[in-house]
């Protein structure tokens, strides 16, 4: 019970409306397996802030459904995708297919978030974002969305060739208030802000460590100073 005791002080500590154990309760996709699946990768570790996503795509018949869940400690940002299958047609026969990522915090490349409000006209700061999608970088993979370029002239018919923009994101959670409800959208921001932290605290004592001599090194220029003051 360590992971989940961890997960109660991570989303106490941070103020987030949900322990990790009941955002997996909630989306009710194994949460037990899954549960120990992060606890597992913790090892031990406090989780500061999580994030529990649920995702589901219908295939004709077949309903398949998906679990992204980020589990976040001062140096380490965890990654877990569930996804399960059935073997058979009538659903008897199921499989769990687990893959687990361990990135440490300080080779967080960027950490970028989109929002989208409705009626932004009447926007009051009490309004609460209906939409958040959260993208994380890490390894220096990009994604490239092209399409066709277009002019100013609605009549224009001619070949202006192609657009497009590149992302750098090695993972993208859209959290939205209507599909997962407004206290997901809250903790994916909460979450945001958590690794953000986490991130600068971690390249900052990268930074301090890298400026600061070594005990020896300091030691033996006191050493050399020494012996030329001797001299």
């Amino acid at each position: 019970m360590t992971g989940m005791n961890a997960f109660r002080a991570g989303g106490s500590h941070i103020e987030q409306g949900q322990t990790l154990e009941q955002a997996l309760q909630r989306a009710g996709f194994y949460p037990l397996l899954v549960g120990d699946v992060i606890e597992e990768a913790l090892d031990g570790s406090p989780c500061i802030a999580h994030l529990a996503h649920l995702e589901t795509h219908f295939d004709q018949t077949e309903v398949h459904r998906h679990i992204t869940v980020l589990a976040l400690t001062e140096e380490l940002l965890i990654i877990a995708h569930v996804d399960d299958q059935q073997l058979d047609e009538q659903g008897e026969h199921v499989v769990a297919q687990i893959s687990t990522e361990t990135v440490p915090v300080r080779q967080i490349r960027s950490v970028v978030l989109n929002y989208l409000y409705t009626q932004p006209q009447d926007y009051k700061p009490s309004d609460p974002v209906r939409e958040l999608t959260l993208s994380i970088g890490w390894s220096g993979g990009q994604r490239l969305d092209i399409g066709p370029a277009a002019c100013g002239d609605p009549q224009c018919e001619a070949d202006h060739g192609y657009t497009g923009t590149i992302t750098h994101e090695d993972i993208a959670l859209r959290i939205s208030a209507e599909a997962d409800g407004l206290i997901a959208v809250q903790d994916a921001k909460i979450f945001a802000r958590a690794l953000r932290s986490a991130n600068s605290r971690a390249l900052a004592a990268g930074s301090s460590a890298e400026l600061s001599p070594s005990r020896s090194e300091t030691t033996g220029r006191g050493s050399r100073f020494g012996r030329s003051q001797h001299r």
